[in-house]
């Protein structure tokens, strides 16, 4: 059996559990192609930069779940695990990757909205008479 190494990705409220195996270029995302799953083009150009940053695009396969959140959250989840499954299956990726800002966390998430106001920060609208 090939060596399969896991990842997991988050980005907002999207978790991403990635496995990586050695193949043809293979991107299976909850059971269909990844290019089905996420129909936007900006959605498959994020998953795919890290790859292509490793220039392994056509070198290994992908087996991904992810849930939670919307589909640019979790793209950004996708890319997030693929990032650390590479720096697991070859450690010399790490400083290209980091470069490229693919790295870190993206912890921005929605700001709750507070008690008294409209949204997070929107107050009503001040009238002075």
């Amino acid at each position: 059996m090939t060596e399969q190494y896991y990842a997991t990705g988050r980005r907002k409220t999207s978790s991403a559990r990635v496995f990586l195996t050695s193949g043809a270029g293979g991107i299976v995302v909850n059971g269909k192609d990844a290019d089905t799953f996420f129909s936007r083009k900006t959605a498959q150009m994020i998953i795919r930069q890290p790859l292509e940053v490793a220039n392994m695009l056509n070198s290994i396969d992908l087996n991904v779940t992810v849930s939670g959140g919307g589909i640019s959250g979790q793209a950004g989840a996708v890319r997030h695990g693929i990032t650390r499954a590479l720096i697991a299956y070859d450690e010399s990726l790490r400083v290209p990757l980091r470069k490229a800002g693919f790295v870190t966390r993206d912890a921005r998430k929605v700001e709750r909205k507070k008690v008294g106001l409209r949204k997070a920060r929107r107050a009503t609208q001040f009238s002075k008479r």
